[in-house]
């Protein structure tokens, strides 16, 4: 697998980046930017820019400074960029565009600024951190949408998720009023954000409709610390919030630690509820890079994994910078009572 780092663009790279660009219906007559930051991952700007230009679609850039660490926990793969903090001069370039091809670090999915540019009337297409041949592998098909949209359907219409497994998860998720959205790689319709790689539904419950235990066990994802579990970790779960996390191994001690260093009760909140729905996403992958390769959306989408997150809940007007993408395999994920996933299959 040739590194990210050289001057050659692979065909393949370039051919997947004008394919996505074409499902979101780009075109000469919208008015295009490029949103990078400063320690942006400089192929994929290149290969934005070779896609573009080989599509003959003008384009802008809008490159702002890679924001400082702030003191505390580390953040990865939160999908809440700061690149756009405090730049009001980008934020209002981007409201006026009619395509945002977003290449920040962490994502404009859950930025503070991404409800103004979306409400310009900007569609905003986010290229997950990663390395391009993760990309390359998922480009989304119309089938993802089809698959995606049929279950935005059933949550939308869902009372009750319930989340079982036979290690012990018991996971009760009340439905009515949760905000639900499905992401297949792309987006052709303004005022909405996709994010590529693609093919996972998921929804942010309101406050207080979420409540059990979650197992974790050896294999389930870390995809904040980019791990695989190898011990067993119990989280309970009361009004939204974990409050325990049970476990004598390293995987739960880095979690204690990490929730502990925000000092925030919010971090402990949940984000969204979902599953995979990606027949292209690979389980594996994590064994397959580098950590600095990957942002892991590639194991948010694995097919049959239900993913639970805390943190930011826009919909239940919570914003906290602590965040936990879990993936878990082997459950039974029912919606009213009917099973969409049963151990880790969709049905």
């Amino acid at each position: 697998m040739p590194s990210e780092s050289e001057t050659i663009l692979l065909p393949h790279w370039v051919a997947a980046f004008v394919t996505v660009f074409d499902l979101c219906k780009i075109r000469a007559s919208e008015r295009v930017a490029i949103l990078s930051e400063t320690g942006s991952r400089p192929v994929l700007v290149t290969l934005a820019e070779a896609a573009l230009a080989e599509m003959s679609v003008p384009f802008e850039h809008v490159t702002v400074p890679t924001p400082p660490p702030e003191p505390g926990p580390i953040i990865r793969s939160s999908g809440a960029s700061l690149a756009l903090t405090g730049q009001a001069d980008a934020v209002a370039q981007l409201v006026a565009c009619d395509v945002v091809i977003d290449i920040t670090i962490e994502g404009l999915m859950h930025a503070k600024e991404t409800g103004a540019i979306l409400k310009g009337g900007a569609r905003i297409l986010n290229i997950s951190n990663e390395h391009p041949d993760v990309l390359a592998r998922l480009v989304p098909v119309e089938a993802d949408k089809l698959r995606v949209k049929e279950a935005v359907a059933r949550c939308k219409s869902t009372r009750e998720m319930r989340v079982t497994s036979g290690a012990g998860t018991d996971l009760t998720v009340a439905m009515e009023g949760a905000a639900t959205v499905g992401v297949w790689g792309w987006t052709d319709r303004p005022g909405t954000l996709a994010h590529w790689p693609g093919g996972i539904v998921v929804s942010f419950p309101k406050a207080g409709t979420v409540n059990g235990r979650l197992v974790f066990q050896p294999g389930d994802m870390n995809l904040t610390f980019k791990r695989y579990f190898e011990s067993e970790v119990a989280c309970t779960l009361e009004g939204d919030h974990i409050t325990s996390v049970e476990g004598s191994g390293t995987d739960a001690r880095l979690m204690r630690d990490y929730f502990a260093g925000f000092d925030d009760p919010l971090a402990y909140a949940t984000s969204h509820v979902g599953w995979g729905l990606s027949r292209a996403a690979r389980y594996e992958a994590l064994t397959m890079y580098d950590k600095a390769d990957l942002n892991g959306t590639e194991l948010r989408a694995v097919a049959g994994n239900f993913l639970y997150s805390t943190g930011a809940n826009e919909f239940a007007g919570r914003f906290t910078r602590g965040h936990f993408d879990l993936p878990m395999m082997g459950c039974d994920i029912a919606l009213d009572g009917a099973f969409v996933v049963r151990d880790g299959t969709l049905t």
